[in-house]
């Protein structure tokens, strides 16, 4: 939840640099300004299109590509590496495959 609720600052930091009201920013992703609100307050319930949308708005959608970098990923690819095989082996020819 933290990281929602300082992603969410963050949004409404960008939003006040830029000079654009909650309703400004709304009306450019197709929201309410409620939802802007919502966004800025870090609600769970808030569409990730509406932040792909807010961060369009900034300038910053390729953010959005960083979020999980998959050859950055340590834990994903700890995760990989921990089921490698200890051995591999050419596979048996087998008569259902047409071999001798």
């Amino acid at each position: 939840m933290r990281s929602l609720v300082r992603l969410g600052q963050a949004i409404s930091l960008a939003r006040r640099r830029r000079h654009l009201t909650q309703e400004d920013l709304g009306q450019r992703i197709g929201a309410s300004a409620h939802t802007v609100r919502r966004m800025e307050a870090g609600h769970p319930g808030t569409a990730m299109v509406q932040l792909a949308r807010a961060l369009q708005v900034f300038g910053e959608l390729e953010k959005l590509n960083q979020l999980l970098d998959t050859p950055e990923d340590t834990i994903g690819l700890m995760l990989m590496n921990e089921r490698l095989p200890q051995r591999v082996r050419k596979p048996r020819k087998s008569l259902e495959s047409g071999a001798f």
